[in-house]
This record gives structure tokens, sequence and C-alpha cells, in this order.
């Protein structure tokens, strides 16, 4: 079955700070493409399957760089859907997790600043995660959306931090669009995402 493009709860034109523009190209573009993408490489992957002419050199071979363009698109597809699922709300901390997250990392406002800081350390993405290993909260910083993070984790907040997030509201000015993403927060969607996550233990 075919992955499809998740929806959007809110309109492209109604964030606080983040564009029309840069939604519709962020979101209808890019995330379209790596879902598209995507279920294009898996079909090549069960023909390349079925037809037995396959080599799983390491060096390279077209096994590898399918598989490779697999982990890519896919990561790129949730992460994605994760940032754009989170937006849309008024910004104001609610639920469990703010006071989860406040006992975590010394208070909601010591989190907020730590993640801030992941965001503008990183060169794609950050990702505040439940780890099922450690039954707590870690944030990791993404230099490629295929690299970064640790197995057994669930996003819960992701930051998109390349450039195609906020090059045309701020150019070259990633704390305001920081600030701009923590403006949009929908805090109740979030807190929904914890309370499942948060279930679930290896």
């Amino acid at each position: 079955m075919a992955k499809e493009i998740k929806p959007l709860v809110y309109g492209t034109g109604s964030l606080k700070g983040i564009s029309q523009k840069t939604i519709e190209i962020h979101y209808g573009k890019l995330y379209a493409g790596y879902v598209n993408k995507f279920n294009e490489i898996r079909e090549k992957l069960k023909e390349l399957a079925v037809s037995g002419k396959f080599e799983g050199n390491q060096t390279y071979s077209q096994l590898r760089g399918l598989r490779s363009g697999e982990n890519f698109a896919h990561n790129g597809t949730y992460l994605h859907e994760n940032y754009f699922s989170i937006l849309g709300g008024d910004g104001i901390p609610k639920g469990d997790i703010v006071k989860d997250l406040g006992e975590r990392y010394g208070s909601f406002e010591q989190f907020v600043a730590w993640f801030s800081a992941c965001g503008m350390a990183a060169r794609g993405w950050a990702v505040l995660c439940w780890n099922m290993n450690e039954k707590t909260f870690f944030i990791y910083g993404c230099d490629a959306q295929d690299h970064g993070g640790v197995w057994g984790c669930i996003p819960i907040i992701a930051l998109d931090v390349y450039e195609h997030s906020y090059f045309i509201d701020t150019g070259s000015d990633r704390a305001t669009y920081v600030e701009a993403f923590f403006d949009n927060l929908n805090w109740s969607k979030i807190d929904e995402l914890y309370q499942k996550a948060k279930k679930y233990t290896l």
C-alpha cells in the first residue's frame, strides 16, 4: 500500500511568522516530494527483489543506493508529518508534558532555551523524543534526517531547521524562526503524542 500525504489541519496562511508561501513550498512540494519518492523507491525495491538480479555490494550497488534513498525519504516523511501536525496552535504550553519537561530539564523555560539552542546548533533537525529504552525525554540534533536519531525513540517535537523552513521569511535569522515555531505550537497535540509514546517501553 502506498504511503499517503497527510493533510494539514490548518490553513497555509494561518501561522504567525511563518508565511503562506513557506508552508505551501515546504508542505506542498518538499514533504509531498518525500512521500512520492518514498513510494517510488519502495516499488523499485519490490521489483528488484522479485527479479533476483541484485547485488549487495557495500561500495556501490543498485540495492545499496535504493536502501540509502529509502531511509532518507522515509525519515523525511515521518519528521515532516510530526512537524506539520504540531503547528497551528496558539503556542500556549499546556498538558502533562509541560510539567514533565520542566522536571526533566530543570524548568519548562530551561527546556525551551535548551531545545532552541539545539535547533541553532543542528544543520537539519532538532527532535525531542521519548526514549523507550530509558523511559525519558531525549533531544537529538540531526544534520540529516537519516542521521543523529537513536532507535527506540519516538519523535514528540520535530523542529525543521533546514533553510527551506525559514529563509523566505527571515533570511539567515534562524533564531527568529525558532521563536515563531514555538509561537505556533499546538501543545494539546504535542501532549497527545506524548501520552501515546510513553505507554511504550522496550
